[in-house]
């Protein structure tokens, strides 16, 4: 399968003062999905401008007409299943059947507590997770949902007429862990991953492919133990967070070295965030463009 290119837009931007162009630049780029972060909050733009994924995303629907879109990664930290299908199914219904949902467990982070909740332990985090995904899948494939929870429960939850997709709009389930990965081998028309996030101070570049390529036969695994090819699963890294940090973005060649590395593991679409000065992820944007323009015809 053919490396694709897709960007992510935090969503940073009031739509009349940025956000609108660069979506339809990301469009006319030919990236193959542009995504957004759902988050309330995130790590060092806690204090800045940050707006709502989903209705971000609606926004963006409108502004684009062939440009994938998608959430990498909404969680239950702050959603309920039932809410969020109608959300989905609306959104699906706007784009002309072009969203993806990337999904995780969430984390700890400002999200985690902003509803007034304590942070919920790992073990919680993974339960939930569970029941998440999979009150969502019935809720965006049947008429109507009752579904008596541990943790999220639904009473004749109705979503007609459903996702334009069909049988429903496609999951990227975000997991390193075993039960996040057999979400994903159930569950995931896609999987995601960040690279080992143990290695990201002190690790190397190297360090990081081998974690990979040891989640993609973890990930295997999980598939095989249900009877699915995992080559059927389409497998989403979102860079900037191995030891390459930014660096991969510094020159077309430098990105064609990284993302050729990758690519041999089976990663079918990498994830580039789009540049944003003074942060974490500034990068020269005529070179990202010619990134965007140029690089994966040099990987075929």
């Amino acid at each position: 399968m053919a490396l694709r290119l897709s960007t992510v837009i935090l969503p940073v931007d009031r739509w009349s003062e940025g956000g609108r162009a660069k979506w339809q630049r990301a469009e006319e780029l030919g990236f193959h999905a542009a995504y957004t972060y759902d988050h309330l909050s995130w790590r060092s733009f806690r204090d800045g401008p940050w707006f709502g994924a989903l209705p971000t995303l609606t926004a963006a629907a409108g502004a684009t007409e062939r440009l994938r879109l998608g959430t990498l990664v909404t969680s239950p930290n702050f959603r309920h299943p039932v809410t969020l299908a109608k959300e989905l199914i609306s959104l699906d219904d706007i784009s002309g059947g072009r969203v993806t949902l990337g999904i995780g467990a969430g984390g700890s982070g400002f999200d985690a507590t902003a509803l007034g909740q304590e942070a919920w332990s790992p073990g919680e985090r993974a339960d939930r997770f569970a029941e998440f995904v999979t009150l969502l899948d019935r809720l965006l494939t049947e008429d109507a949902v009752s579904y008596p929870g541990d943790h999220y429960s639904a009473v004749e939850a109705r979503n007609i007429p459903g996702c334009v997709q069909e049988p429903r709009l496609p999951f990227a389930v975000a997991a390193t862990g075993p039960r996040g990965l057999k979400l994903a081998a159930r569950y995931g028309q896609a999987w995601v991953t960040t690279g080992d996030p143990k290695l990201f101070e002190t690790g190397t570049p190297e360090q990081s492919v081998l974690a990979v390529e040891r989640q993609i036969g973890r990930l295997t695994e999980a598939c095989a133990e249900i009877g699915r090819d995992v080559t059927g699963l389409d497998k989403i890294m979102l860079t900037g967070f191995t030891p390459d940090r930014a660096r991969p973005l510094d020159s077309v060649d430098a990105f064609v070295d990284f993302a050729g590395r990758y690519a041999a593991l089976g990663i079918t679409e990498l994830v580039i965030h789009w540049p944003i000065a003074d942060s974490d992820f500034a990068a020269d944007q005529a070179v990202f463009e010619k990134i965007a323009t140029e690089a994966v015809a040099q990987l075929g």
